[in-house]
C-alpha cells in the first residue's frame, strides 16, 4: 500500500544516506554495544558529523531547517535494523525541542549547535522513584537562592542518563501548587551536587544507558531556567505529543522488521519436507500480522501529517502509543513462535526484537495511562 506522506526526492536522498550509515556504521558494532551496555559517545558525534542529529534546527543553531519527515525517516531507518537501544531520536526529537521551543536566544546559541554536532548529548529527567506517570507527585525541588536555584531530589529510569551532558530536569519551584508549580532546568555535566547512579541493568535494550540521577544541593544558575518559572508542566504536556508520536513511529518500524525477517525465515525453513511458509498456520498467522501492521502504518502516517500541520492530536497519538506498542508485542511474540527454538537464541534478530518490545508499552507513558488519556478525551 502506497504511503500518504509527501516524501520528496530530497527526503529519499536523505533516507538513502542514513540507511547506508545505519547498515555500515551501526549494525556491525551494535552487538558489541549491547554487550558493553552502552552506546559510545563517538556514535552521537558521528551522527552529528553527517548532519543526522536535529536536522530540523535552524541553520543559525546548527541544523538544516529540515521538516519533520527527516526525523520520521531517521527513526524508521533505525527501526528497520532493530536498532532500539541507540536513543538518537530522544536526543534529537524529544529533548532538543524543549530548548528550541522554550529557550532564550542566548540559551539556544549556547547549547543547540553542540546538540546538532553531537558534542553534547541530551536527556530529559521527569520520572522519580515515587512519581512516574503522575508528574504532579514529583518531589524534586528547586529553591531560588540569589543568582542560582538549589535542586534537591532524585530521578530514575532516565534514558541517556549516563552519557548526557545536558539534562532537562523537572522540579517543583512551588511545591504547594502541585502541577502548577513545576519548572524546567538545564542541568549540565559537572555541576556541583549533581551525581549519577550506576547504569540500571535491564532485560532488554542493553546498550541504552538508563540511570538514576541525584541532586544534593545542586546549584543551577538562574540562567539555566528553561522558559518561565512554574510553567514546566505546560511545557511537558505540549511536548508529549511529539514524544509519543516518535514512540509510535519507532514501534511501527520494529513491527515491520519483525514481519520482514520472519517472511524470509519461513520461506527458507523446511519442516516435514516442505517450506514452513506452505503450512496454512504460517500463512494465516502472517496474514493476520501483516494486516495489523498495515493498520498501524495507515494510522501513524495520518497522525504524522496532522502533527506536521500543527494540529492538536493528543488523543490520536495516545491511541497510537497504546495500540502500536501493544501491536508490536503481539507481532514479535507470534513471529518468534514461527522461528521455533531458534527464535529463543540470541544469534537470531527476532529474539532481540521480542525482548526489546516489552518496554515499549511502559516508557513514554504506559498503555494504562494512554487509555486514561483516551477515556478523558471521550468525556468519561
Amino acid at each position: 500500500m502506497e504511503r500518504i506522506l509527501p516524501f520528496t526526492e530530497e527526503h529519499e536522498m536523505f533516507r538513502k544516506a542514513i540507511r547506508s550509515y545505519v547498515e555500515n556504521e551501526i549494525v556491525p558494532q551494535y552487538d558489541k554495544w549491547e554487550e558493553e551496555g552502552i552506546v559510545p559517545r563517538e556514535a552521537f558525534k558521528s551522527m552529528g558529523n553527517y548532519g543526522f542529529l536535529c536536522p530540523w534546527l535552524e541553520e543559525k543553531h546548527g541544523g538544516a531547517g529540515a521538516d519533520f519527515l527527516y526525523s520520521v525517516i531517521s527513526c524508521e531507518e533505525f527501526g528497520r535494523k532493530s536498532i532500539v537501544g541507540f536513543f538518537a531520536f530522544l536526543h534529537s526529537d524529544i529533548a532538543a525541542p524543549y530548548i528550541a521551543s522554550y529557550g532564550t536566544e542566548e540559551q539556544k546559541q549556547k547549547w543547540l549547535p553542540d546538540c546538532a554536532s553531537g558534542d553534547k548529548i541530551l536527556a530529559v529527567a521527569m520520572t522519580e522513584p515515587e512519581a512516574g506517570s503522575d508528574l504532579a507527585a514529583m518531589r524534586t525541588t528547586a529553591v531560588r537562592d540569589g543568582g542560582d536555584y538549589v535542586l534537591n531530589g532524585s530521578k530514575t529510569f532516565i534514558s541517556n542518563g549516563i552519557l548526557a551532558d545536558l539534562i532537562i530536569v523537572a522540579a517543583k519551584t512551588d511545591p504547594a501548587a502541585g502541577s502548577k508549580g513545576i519548572s524546567l532546568f538545564v542541568v549540565e555535566r559537572g555541576m556541583p551536587g549533581f551525581e549519577r547512579g550506576k547504569r540500571i541493568p535491564k532485560i532488554g535494550m542493553h546498550c541504552q544507558d538508563t540511570a538514576e540521577l541525584f541532586f544534593d544541593n545542586c546549584r543551577v544558575p538562574a540562567g539555566n531556567l528553561l522558559g518561565r518559572e512554574n510553567e514546566g508542566f505546560i511545557y511537558l504536556m505540549e511536548k508529549l505529543q511529539q514524544e509519543r508520536l516518535m514512540a509510535a513511529i519507532l514501534n511501527q518500524s520494529l513491527a515491520e522488521r519483525c514481519l520482514e525477517i520472519t517472511l524470509d525465515y519461513v520461506k527458507e525453513r523446511k519442516l516435514f519436507g516442505k517450506s514452513l511458509s506452505k503450512f496454512q498456520n504460517t500463512q494465516f498467522t502472517l496474514a493476520e500480522v501483516a494486516t495489523e501492521i498495515q493498520l498501524g502504518r495507515s494510522f501513524v502516517d495520518a497522525l504524522i501529517l496532522q502533527h506536521m500541520e500543527g494540529k492538536n492530536v493528543i488523543q490520536g497519538v495516545s491511541m497510537a502509543k497504546y495500540w502500536v506498542c501493544e501491536m508490536l508485542n503481539r507481532v514479535a511474540t507470534r513471529c518468534l513462535q514461527l522461528f521455533g527454538g531458534y527464535g529463543y537464541c540470541k544469534e537470531y534478530e527476532i529474539s532481540r526484537l521480542f525482548v526489546d518490545a516489552r518496554v515499549q508499552t511502559i516508557y513514554a507513558g504506559t498503555s494504562e495511562v494512554m487509555k486514561l488519556i483516551i477515556s478523558r478525551g471521550l468525556g468519561l
